[in-house]
C-alpha cells in the first residue's frame, strides 16, 4: 500500500457526502490499497484523544463506498495496524446497493463519436484533467442517466460545470444531494442552512467548435462591456430558467433557490464576460473619468440592455424576481481548471510546463486595474496563494446576492466563496481568500522551451499575437 498525498486524498474525499467535512473525526492519514481499489483513512477524535478508521472501496462501477468504520484506537499506529491487512489484500469490488443502477464508464464511448473538446482529455498534457473529471463524475450522488453521453458529445461544458460545482460545494464541507431531477443540487451545512441550486450555461446562439476557435472580439466600449451582447446572453439564459419556476416545486418552496451560471457564449468570452453579468444583475457598471484631475471609477446606470429588444436590466435592482436568492458564477469552468487543481497539488505529468497568466483583483481603495501575474502552476509561489497548498475548486466562485430575496442565502452556507451583497445602497464584496483572479489563461508548453513571460500576458490581453492553438483557455 502507499500513502496518499493530501491533494489526492482531497479528490477522493469529494465522494464523502459532506466532502472535506468529516465532522469530529478529522482525517490524519490515508493509504491506497495494493489493488488501487481501496482507501484506508485514519481519523482522530480530538475531544477524546482517540483514533478511528474508515475503509472505502470501489464499487463495481468504480464509485467509492464506505465498507467499514471503527473507532476507539489509542494511537495512529494501532489504527494503521488494523488497516494494513485490509489494504494489502486484493478484494472483489463492492457490490451495488439494491436498486442502484450501474454507473457507465466516463471513457467508454459505446460507439459514440466524441466531441473534439472531449478528445482533448486523452492528450498527454491534459491527462490530469481527465483523471480529475472522472473522480468528480464518480463523486456525483446521482448523475442523470445521460450524463456520460452528454459529456462525451454535445453538452460537455454543461456537465463539467455540474462536476465543478459538486467539487466546490463539497470542498467547503457541504452535504450535497441530488434527490430530485430538478434542481440539480440540494446543499446543506452543519448548522442546517440549506439551498437548492440549478446549474446552467450561457451558450452561443450559433454553435461553434470550442477547440482552437479564434477568439471572439472583445468589446472596447464600457457600455458594451456591461450592457451589450454578453449581458443579453446572461439575461436570456437566466430568464429561461426562471420561467420554469423551480421555486414553486414542493421540495423547493420556502427554501433559498440559486442559479449557478458559467459562460460559453463566445470563444474566449470567459476572459471578459463577467462584467456583463454584473451589468445585467445590478443594472449598473463603471467607467473611468477624470474627477478633480484624477482618474476615478464613475458609475453607469441603465434600465435596459443595449439592442433593439430593450431587455430590462437590473434583475436585482427591485423585487421582480425575489424568488431567486442569488446567482453563483465562475469564470473558470474549463479543462484548464480541472488540470490545474490536480497539477498544483502535485500531479503534473513530465515534459510539460503549465503557466497561468492574468490579473489579480486589486483590493486597494480606488484601484481601477487588476495586478498582472504570470506564474508556474507547479511553483511554491503559485501554491502559496491559497491556504490549501494547491489551487482550490472554490477559488473563482462568486455569489451575487439578491437584496430583495424572499429567502436569502446565508454567507455561512458558502463560506469560501466571494460574496457580493448590497449594504446601505452600495454593492460590497466579502472574500475569505486574499487572492481573487479577474481573468486568466493557462498555457501549456514543452518543459524544455522558455517559460511564458509577462509580455506574453500583454499579448494575450490584446489578442494581437495570441495563438489559440497554444492556449488552454481559462479565466
Amino acid at each position: 500500500m502507499r500513502e496518499i498525498p493530501q491533494w489526492e486524498f482531497d479528490f477522493y474525499a469529494l465522494s464523502h457526502p459532506r466532502g472535506h467535512d468529516f465532522g469530529e473525526q478529522t482525517p490524519v492519514a490515508a493509504w491506497m490499497g495494493s489493488d488501487d481499489q481501496s482507501c484506508g483513512i485514519v481519523t482522530r477524535l480530538a475531544a477524546a484523544g482517540t483514533f478511528g478508521i474508515v475503509l472505502m472501496r470501489r464499487r463495481l462501477d468504480s464509485v467509492w463506498t464506505i465498507t467499514q468504520q471503527e473507532s476507539g484506537f489509542t494511537s495512529i499506529y494501532a489504527a494503521a495496524e488494523v488497516l494494513n491487512p485490509l489494504l494489502s489484500e486484493r478484494h472483489r469490488p463492492a457490490p451495488l446497493p439494491p436498486g442502484v443502477i450501474m454507473r457507465p464508464s466516463l471513457f467508454d464511448l459505446e460507439g459514440r463519436e466524441p466531441s473534439d473538446v472531449f478528445r482533448m482529455l486523452v492528450t498527454p498534457a491534459r491527462r490530469p484533467a481527465a483523471w480529475a473529471l472522472n473522480q468528480l463524475y464518480l463523486a456525483l450522488p446521482r448523475p442523470d442517466r445521460n450524463w456520460v453521453s452528454d459529456c462525451q458529445t454535445t453538452n460537455f461544458h454543461t456537465r463539467i460545470w455540474e462536476a465543478q460545482l459538486l467539487a466546490s460545494f463539497r470542498e467547503q464541507g457541504l452535504l450535497v444531494e441530488q434527490p430530485f431531477e430538478s434542481p440539480d443540487f440540494r446543499i446543506e451545512n452543519r448548522v442546517g442552512d440549506e439551498a437548492w441550486v440549478e446549474a446552467v450555461t450561457a451558450n452561443p446562439s450559433v454553435p461553434y467548435n470550442h477547440v482552437n476557435a479564434p477568439f471572439a472580439d472583445i468589446p472596447t466600449e464600457r457600455e458594451e462591456i456591461f450592457f451589450g451582447g454578453a449581458a443579453l446572453r446572461f439575461a436570456k439564459t437566466i430568464g429561461n430558467k426562471l420561467d420554469r419556476r423551480y421555486d414553486q416545486l414542493p421540495h423547493v418552496a420556502g427554501k433559498p433557490f440559486m442559479l449557478a451560471i458559467a459562460d460559453f457564449h463566445a470563444s474566449g468570452s470567459m476572459m471578459w464576460s463577467r462584467e456583463g453579468l454584473i451589468g445585467y444583475l445590478h443594472g449598473s457598471g463603471a467607467t473611468v473619468a477624470d474627477v478633480n484631475g484624477r482618474p476615478q471609477a464613475v458609475p453607469m446606470n441603465t434600465e435596459t440592455l443595449l439592442g433593439p429588444a430593450q431587455f430590462p436590466a437590473g434583475l436585482f435592482a427591485n423585487d421582480r424576481h425575489a424568488e431567486l436568492s442569488a446567482v453563483i458564477f465562475s469564470n473558470a469552468c474549463s479543462i484548464a481548471k480541472l488540470n490545474r487543481v490536480a497539477i498544483s497539488g502535485g500531479g503534473a505529468p513530465k515534459g510539460f510546463r503549465y503557466t497561468r497568466m492574468g490579473k489579480f483583483f486589486d483590493r486597494s481603495p480606488g484601484a481601477l486595474e487588476g495586478v498582472s501575474f504570470c506564474l508556474d502552476v507547479t511553483s511554491d509561489e503559485y501554491r502559496s496563494l491559497w491556504p490549501h497548498g494547491y489551487e482550490p475548486w472554490t477559488a473563482e466562485m462568486e455569489v451575487f446576492h439578491n437584496p430583495f430575496a424572499h429567502h436569502p442565502v446565508p454567507f455561512e452556507l458558502l463560506p469560501e466563496a466571494q460574496h457580493w451583497f448590497e449594504e446601505d445602497g452600495e454593492w460590497q464584496c466579502s472574500s475569505v481568500y486574499e487572492t481573487s483572479i479577474l481573468w486568466s489563461q493557462t498555457r501549456i508548453t514543452d518543459a524544455d522551451k522558455p517559460a511564458p513571460t509577462l509580455q506574453d500576458l500583454l499579448d494575450a490581453e490584446s489578442h494581437a499575437t495570441a495563438n489559440p492553438k497554444d492556449d488552454d483557455l481559462l479565466v
